[in-house]
């Protein structure tokens, strides 16, 4: 219902076939993301940096398709939205690196890869494993939470502010991103990023959350 509900209000559209929807998550909560894609008749890529998740929500038949390789992922999405086939593809690796490539696509080719776009990561408990920064891997990540708190709250703060400007150049040139009420633009605004809504007050984010603006 988010993702169509999301189509219906920001893009105008009573299907979505051939419309791309970017997200990250595949656990608890957020492991419904790659059906509610292919239900909604969409293309969906979602991130996950832990590889457990991705094989679970794939041998449930959720998620249709895994790959760690960016360019395969790029080269998928471009494949099934020509073709409007609806597809969930899990992106092994974290969600920034995938959010930075689309925005290489856009700067490259002029072409916008993606219409739709949210998180899921677990923002709410940030620096205690909820979100896993993109400097580096999954298993380094879970190393230095446990040796240096410190030094990795410093590297989850630096990945929001990159993960918040890769979705701004992407909103900018037409994809709309909403927050999914996981605390991601809070934890984002906490961390320096761009989020809070132009003209307004500190406590109003540039992005809408799915409560008030999809569900509602």
């Amino acid at each position: 219902l988010t993702v169509l509900n999301a189509g219906r209000r920001y893009l105008r559209a009573e299907e979505l076939s051939g419309k791309v929807f970017v997200t990250s998550g595949l656990g608890g909560m957020s492991g419904a993301q790659a059906k509610a894609a292919v239900i909604a008749g969409c293309v969906g890529v979602i991130a996950e940096v832990d590889e457990a998740a991705l094989l679970k929500r794939h041998k449930q038949g959720w998620l249709m398709e895994i790959s760690n390789n960016l360019d395969h992922c790029i080269a998928r999405l471009r494949e099934a939205r020509k073709n409007k086939i609806a597809l969930s593809l899990g992106y092994h690796g974290n969600v920034v690196d995938l959010w930075e490539r689309l925005v290489h696509e856009l700067d490259t080719t002029g072409e916008l890869l993606v219409d739709l776009g949210s998180d899921q990561t677990s923002c709410h408990n940030p620096f205690n494993g909820g979100y896993y920064p993109v400097q580096l891997g999954f298993e380094e990540g879970k190393q230095l939470l446990s040796s240096n708190p410190g030094k990795f709250r410093t590297l989850v703060q630096e990945s929001l502010r990159r993960h918040v400007a890769a979705i701004n150049k992407l909103a900018d040139k037409g994809m709309f991103f909403w927050d999914y009420g996981n605390a991601f633009l809070l934890e984002a605004q906490r961390a320096g990023a761009d989020v809070t809504k132009k003209g307004a007050n500190k406590t109003e984010f540039r992005y809408p959350s799915y409560v008030q603006h999809i569900m509602g």
